[in-house]
């Protein structure tokens, strides 16, 4: 039997229709009461479960390998965690014209977000650039992102995130990185385990995104958090996403290029460095924004989207550009793992 595929011409990535009928079930069928509470329980147990496996897969000997090429890994944490949350505070100045406050606080929580891996690594491979320096960089993001992602909520957001207090750094630590730390600490004897059953995980891992979000959007119905959205406010959010992805876009290829980085690394600075983890951000949010976590985590998933579709467009032009006829600068070479890869001018 033909297994079915996505067809590719068709740029709606089929995990955002999943997440948005999750929010679809949310809306018509609300956990209440003691579902509520089971739903919440689920929840909890599948962001810890998700950060497990995050540590479980990453490997610290690459991750020390990879540190050999600093200046992109130093570049992409700057796009992503200062110079992002910037743009973020800068947006504050639309509200109430464009934005609502509730609106601008997920804004300003998608800019605090630690960078995609999956999607960064692949359209950096469709376009021909560094690669192992990618793997490396998002996996530096995430990891900063476990205890840098929830600080600067705390600095720049405040009361916005549901009250961020001594509490809400407790539960960070025991649903975010204690999971992790052990993932790191048992991937020696599961570590085989989770890379032969790679696929199956990755179910798993979207599977907990999709209750986590369930649980979320329910919390926000039975509240009616969802009446301070309209169509006119949607709008001009996505006009506000669109604009921020696009100056990200350019500061990072036109920035890269500045600071004397090749092509490949300028590839991967650009993928790493102008994209926001969607798997990430919905745990982080649901322990952070509590009962708004359903509207906070609105911004996140369209920029999502967004970036998907702008990053496969970019990606295949950049597949025919003219090859390189020099050898980048011997940083390019990102780790020892890099050699042969692709890193090397092609």
């Amino acid at each position: 039997m033909k297994r079915l595929r996505w067809p590719s011409w068709l740029p709606i990535d089929p995990y955002i229709l999943l997440l948005l009928g999750t929010v679809g079930l949310a809306a018509l069928l609300p956990a209440r009461g003691t579902g509520a509470d089971v739903a919440s329980g689920a929840s909890t147990a599948a962001i810890a479960l998700l950060f497990f496996l995050y540590g479980a897969r990453l490997s610290t000997r690459e991750a020390l390998d990879g540190l050999k090429h600093w200046r992109l890994h130093v570049t992409v944490l700057v796009c992503t965690f200062a110079v992002f949350p910037l743009l973020g505070l800068a947006a504050r100045g639309l509200v109430p014209v464009v934005l609502t406050h509730s609106l601008w606080t997920g804004l300003l929580f998608l800019t605090l977000v630690p960078s995609t891996i999956q999607s960064s690594i692949a359209f950096t491979s469709i376009a021909r650039g560094n690669v192992p320096a990618a793997i490396c960089a998002g996996s530096f993001s995430s990891l900063a992102g476990i205890v840098v992602t929830p600080l600067l909520a705390a600095v720049l957001l405040g009361g916005s995130s549901g009250g961020f207090d001594l509490d809400s750094m407790l539960r960070i630590v025991l649903q975010l990185l204690v999971p992790f730390l052990a993932g790191q600490l048992l991937r020696r004897w599961i570590g085989g385990f989770v890379t032969r059953h790679k696929k199956a995980l990755g179910l798993v891992d979207r599977g907990s995104i999709l209750l986590v979000v369930y649980a979320a959007f329910s919390e926000g119905m039975v509240r009616g958090v969802w009446h301070q959205v309209d169509p006119v406010r949607l709008a001009g959010l996505l006009a506000v996403e669109a604009v921020l992805l696009a100056v990200m876009l350019a500061l990072t290829w036109y920035g890269s290029k500045a600071l004397g980085f090749g092509r490949a690394d300028r590839i991967a600075i650009q993928f790493a460095g102008s994209k926001k983890s969607l798997a990430a951000g919905l745990p982080m949010a649901s322990v952070l924004f509590g009962p708004q976590a359903s509207l906070a985590v609105l911004p996140l998933m369209l920029f999502h989207q967004m970036q998907l579709m702008v990053g496969a467009v970019i990606a295949k032009r950049r597949a025919r550009d003219p090859r390189e006829t020099l050898t980048p600068p011997a940083s390019a070479a990102g780790s020892r793992t890099a050699v042969g890869t692709g890193t090397r001018s092609r």
